[in-house]
């Protein structure tokens, strides 16, 4: 099983290859043993291949650090060989069922009937050459099922990984089946790298603690503090008050992430235990398991996965020992990268992309609020932005969109005032334009976030908090802040005209008042999708005109480019135009920014989001692997970003220096490495390519004079649901804006205590 693919391992050295390792860091970590702590691949790279498969494991071994530690969860078949495979059951994770129909079996597992098909009745032979294995999680890819079998733990150490975790947890049952786990591990060959053996029986770690002697350490691994162990008919959270008792039989444990980290019935972090300093204290290992980066979890880490390592490894009082992962490549980046960079300053701009924020840290706070501009000062962006809108009275403030639906509780106080404006967008509206600046001042910021309807909500706590800037308000900001620059977004200046609303006007006025037209100290960036807008200002020569092609393009003609040349200096596109994509697999770059840049054009790409749901599977959804491959792979200007913290912990990362001989690296994403993994016709047909940009695209008629005739009249619309706050359709998804379809979304809870949340695809 697997055979198919001998090209697997070349590609992924090509990949993720180890460069020469340089010296062990002097600052000396807060383990037990002041060594790094431990990534630990639970069943390989599970987050992205069928867990404890030839390809997770090989996969986990060459995309992690060098040391990585492999996890098997041990299971016995008849004849007592050991295979690797998560739970009791077989059907949830291989397709056995479908080989064998009539052979499940209904098993009591203490006083629970457990039924499906379970491993102690198919000889190795039956397994081996008969059962595939799949995903368990449907939001991780299935295109690798049914391609490898059953992986044994002879074949997993056969790829001679440093160390091996083995996990034993229904000891008791393969007893009952006259299978010895305790004896088949005590046959292994002595040279098997196994370092750890884990269990949440005490009565399996007493018993084979004397007959080890020392080949491996032994840990208690604690299931949820409710669970009640069956041996001494003690909960797990009873157990570890007494760490004194757990001494005497095990070297460490291994525990769920709350039992360190905590968390409130609203998913906000509450002050950590003091598990990991009391047990350190008696000379126990902490071990913490249940880390995914495509899970629900704290609102304090802001989707970022590695935010969440990093608070188990990198706070001030505690490092945990070890990380039990199904990403192994996100734990160890934080391990190798970003902890301990605290104090790094970022490389000045030239050295890196410029980190622009997309509504200010609108993945903090409401977009265009107070909050969300102090919290992307403190997040240290470059540029801070500002999307222009004008009131009814002709007052230019700062909101993402002219639809006050969208990011403002306007929908519960205006309903009277939606129309319809197709000059503006193609479904109903409240527009900021058809009330005062008075009115808009009674409305409060609401913070939605692009995929809030599937369950993804950003920090609910402050959903309403904040307050509007004006134009003058967030140029005092700014000018008062330590950013090197503003990029002011100018929308819908054509038909503001029609309704006596001179946009540019009242956008020059506002910069030169503030004296940004002498300003020297901070860089002023106009950005809008219109070029008699962009041409307007060239009056002002400091400034950079930023174009903005918002649908997805694969290229720019040689003509356009000449076109744009004429108004701007930077192009602004989608992450789309970057990439070519098929089903959630990246297959190669565009010319597009070699194309730009031979031009002398600079590129910015955004909005970029942090969900796990916004990520082809590539990006091994870490919002850190896309930041590098548009900066090391692509050589963008500009990173747009809705989530300027993740960007900046990554340029204060040595990774982020693509120059540096690192042990290992963040990598950027390969194209075409994993689907070319993928068997034949298990992905769609590939979608046509996007459309070249021509001139006609780039070229906008000139600017109306503003009227002061009486506004024209819109459209009236009766509110629908079209009107509610937009939530998967508002951003621009990586997977949305490549025109895959999509339903609903489902979740699930796992023994660890993890929600799983997943696309339930349409058809």
């Amino acid at each position: 099983m697997g055979g198919r693919y001998p090209h697997m391992l070349l590609i992924l050295i090509l990949l993720h290859g180890a460069n020469a390792a340089i010296d062990a860091p002097v600052e000396k970590w807060q383990t037990l043993d002041g060594r790094p702590p431990l990534v630990i691949a639970r069943g390989g790279f599970s987050g992205l291949f069928p867990e404890s498969s030839k390809f997770a494991y090989e996969f986990a071994m060459t995309a992690s650090l060098p040391g990585v530690v492999l996890e098997c969860d041990l299971q016995l078949s008849s004849d007592g060989v050991g295979f690797c495979r998560s739970g009791l059951t077989l059907d949830k994770s291989t397709l056995i069922a479908e080989m064998y129909p009539k052979k499940d079996k209904t098993y009591k597992l203490g006083s629970e009937d457990i039924h499906g098909w379970f491993a102690v009745d198919f000889t190795s032979d039956e397994l081996i050459n008969n059962v595939t294995v799949i995903q368990t999680i449907f939001s991780r890819p299935s295109t690798f099922d049914a391609i490898m079998g059953m992986y044994t733990l002879d074949d997993m150490a056969g790829l001679h990984p440093q160390q091996i975790w083995v996990n034993v947890e229904f000891d008791g049952f393969y007893r009952d089946h006259n299978l010895d786990i305790e004896d088949y591990l005590l046959k292994l060959p002595k040279d098997y790298p196994i370092a750890y053996i884990s269990s949440p029986d005490i009565s399996f770690l007493k018993s084979i603690g004397g007959k080890l002697k020392g080949r491996a350490k032994l840990i208690l691994r604690c299931l949820a503090d409710n669970v009640t162990e069956t041996s001494v008919k003690k909960s797990y959270g009873e157990i570890l008050k007494d760490l004194k008792s757990v001494k005497a039989f095990a070297s460490g444990i291994m525990v769920p992430r709350n039992y360190v980290w905590p968390v409130n019935n609203n998913l906000y972090l509450l002050p950590p235990t003091s598990l990991v300093k009391d047990a350190h204290a008696l000379g126990l290992e902490v071990h913490v398991g249940s880390f995914a980066n495509d899970i629900l979890t704290s609102y304090n880490y802001s989707y970022d996965p590695a935010a969440e390592y990093l608070q188990f490894i990198n706070n001030p009082d505690f490092t945990v020992d070890g990380l039990m992962t199904d990403f192994p490549p996100t734990a160890s980046g934080a391990v190798a990268c970003l902890a301990h960079n605290e104090a790094n300053a970022l490389a000045s701009n030239g050295e890196r992309p410029l980190i622009i924020t997309h509504n200010g840290a609108s993945g903090v706070y409401a977009g265009c609020t107070d909050l969300a501009y102090q919290q992307a000062v403190k997040d240290g962006a470059d540029i801070i932005d500002c999307s222009v809108r004008m009131s009814k009275d002709g007052v230019a403030f700062c909101l993402g969109s002219a639809d006050l639906i969208a990011s403002t509780t306007a929908a519960t106080t205006f309903m009277t005032k939606v129309v319809t404006i197709s000059e503006i967008q193609n479904k109903s509206g409240i527009f900021s334009f058809d009330l005062s600046w008075s009115e808009i001042q009674t409305l409060k910021p609401e913070l939605t976030g692009p995929f809030a309807q599937a369950g993804l909500k950003r920090n609910p706590a402050a959903k309403n908090a904040g307050k509007f800037f004006t134009l003058p308000e967030f140029l005092h900001f700014a000018k008062s802040s330590n950013v090197s620059g503003i990029l002011i977004e100018i929308e819908d200046a054509p038909y503001l005209a029609t309704r006596g609303l001179g946009l540019v006007d009242a956008v020059s006025g506002a910069l030169v008042n503030a004296s940004y037209d002498k300003e020297s100290k901070q860089q002023v960036f106009i950005e809008s999708d219109d070029s008699s807008v962009l041409s307007a200002f060239k009056k002002f020569p400091s400034f950079k005109r930023v174009l903005t092609v918002g649908t997805i393009i694969s290229d720019a003609s040689k003509p356009s480019v000449d076109e744009i040349k004429e108004f701007a200096h930077v192009v602004m596109v989608t992450r789309g135009s970057l990439v070519k994509v098929n089903g959630f697999f990246l297959t190669g770059f565009t010319n597009l920014v070699e194309n730009l840049h031979a031009a002398n054009l600079s590129v910015h790409v955004g909005p970029l989001k942090n969900e796990f749901t916004n990520f082809g599977f590539d990006y091994f959804a870490d919002p850190m692997v896309e930041i590098a491959t548009y900066s090391a792979a692509l050589v963008v200007d500009g990173i747009v970003t809705e989530f300027p913290a993740t960007a900046t912990t990554y340029f204060r990362s040595p990774c982020s220096d693509p120059t540096k001989n690192l042990t290992y690296t963040i990598m950027a994403a390969a194209p075409g490495a994993l689907v070319s993994m993928v068997p034949p016709g298990a992905l769609p047909p590939a979608l046509p390519p996007a459309p070249l940009l021509e001139p006609a695209d780039v070229i906008d008629p000139p600017l109306p004079p503003v009227s002061v005739s009486s506004p024209p009249e819109a459209a009236p619309k009766v509110a629908d649901s079209s009107s509610s706050p937009p939530s998967s359709s508002a951003g621009s998804s990586f997977l949305f804006a490549q025109g895959v379809p999509f339903g609903s979304m489902d979740c699930a809870g796992d023994v660890w205590g993890r929600t799983f949340c997943w696309w339930r695809r349409s058809g």
